[in-house]
């Protein structure tokens, strides 16, 4: 029974976070639109498991160490505000699709559905200050509530379930919105990369201003 509360508190955590607008939401988004569904979900099915990777490792493994160390914090950050920054970039420099073709039924290609797999895992996985947020977020959380390996490794698992149910569900809505937007879904995408770069801008700056205090 308490597996299964934890499981499902873990889902609830897992689609929450993933509301706000990151890379996995932007290439789940952009896959909908120039590929198809099957490669948009392909995308959240790895950044589901990035995801779950993390969290297990924030609330069973490496949470007390990166507590104790409070300048990996900020290199985590750092790193993370250079991947944001060079995905913002790279999706800017996109070429939008035909509208026309992007909605033509196509063949099925294994290859893209594996490529968006490892594609949504890389874009959690090089983003390590994904791991401080599982730390801060459901280790406290955990600890508060004086769960064991078991609670943890449940809330985990829900988290990864839950993450790939949120971006499942922006597939759907993407692959939908992109006929009812039409070429329009190009500036959205748009929108969303230059918040990216600006939120990578604001992590690097974090990084450098903690920085320049330790000197």
């Amino acid at each position: 029974m308490l597996f299964v509360k934890f499981f499902a508190l873990g889902a609830a955590i897992g689609a929450a976070t993933g509301i706000p607008i990151g890379p996995v939401n932007v290439a789940v988004i952009e896959s909908a639109y120039h590929h198809n569904l099957r490669r948009a979900i392909a995308v959240g099915l790895g950044g589901g498991l990035a995801d779950f990777i993390y969290s297990f490792l924030g609330v069973t493994g490496v949470g007390p160490f990166i507590r104790e160390h409070e300048s990996l914090q900020y290199v985590l950050y750092f790193v993370s505000g250079i991947v944001l920054i060079a995905y913002g970039a790279i999706t800017l420099r996109t070429q939008p699709s035909d509208i026309s073709e992007s909605t033509v039924p196509r063949t099925r290609q294994p290859s893209k559905v594996i490529t968006g797999f490892f594609v949504g895992m890389a874009l959690i996985l090089l983003n390590p200050a994904a791991i401080i947020t599982w730390v801060v977020i459901v280790g406290s959380l955990l600890a508060d509530a004086g769960a064991g390996a078991m609670e943890g490794t449940a809330t985990a698992i829900g988290i990864g379930v839950g993450s790939f149910g949120w971006f499942t569900f922006v597939a759907f809505m993407a692959d939908k919105g992109k006929r009812v937007l039409g070429e329009r879904i190009v500036t959205v995408v748009r929108l969303i990369a230059f918040a990216l770069i600006a939120y990578g801008v604001f992590l690097v700056g974090r990084a450098a201003y903690y920085a320049y205090g330790q000197l």
